[in-house]
């Protein structure tokens, strides 16, 4: 009942949305660290793909050293992109978030009859 294709892409999501949240604050956080590279989280290709083969509990999310050209200090992290990339995840973690609801909402309704 739990383990439907739209559940587990669902879950899988906000997996890989919540670990791209932390690559993000680690990047902000780094900002200013001498030869810091920014992380990049991409899962989104691996899920589409495992929900079209039929498993979506499959995909794995990649993480990745950011190729962004460096400042003087050696760091590449650019806090425009960052922040940016933040509020869009952020927006996508609640879409996924509220879809999720929306179906075990769903599933209480018809549980409790009402």
């Amino acid at each position: 009942m739990f383990d439907d294709v739209a559940s587990v892409a669902l879950r899988g999501a906000l997996d890989g949305l919540a670990l791209r949240q932390r690559a993000i604050a680690d990047n902000i956080a780094n900002v200013e660290t001498p030869d810091y590279h920014a992380r990049k989280v991409q899962f989104e290709e691996a899920l589409s793909q495992a929900v079209k083969a039929g498993r979506p509990g499959g995909a794995e999310s990649t993480e990745a050293r950011s190729l962004e050209p460096t400042r003087l200090n050696g760091s590449n992290v650019n806090l425009d992109e960052e922040m940016l990339s933040n509020i869009d995840t952020n927006l996508r973690y609640q879409l996924a978030l509220r879809a999720l609801d929306g179906k075990y909402s769903n599933l209480r309704t018809v549980i409790n009859g009402s």
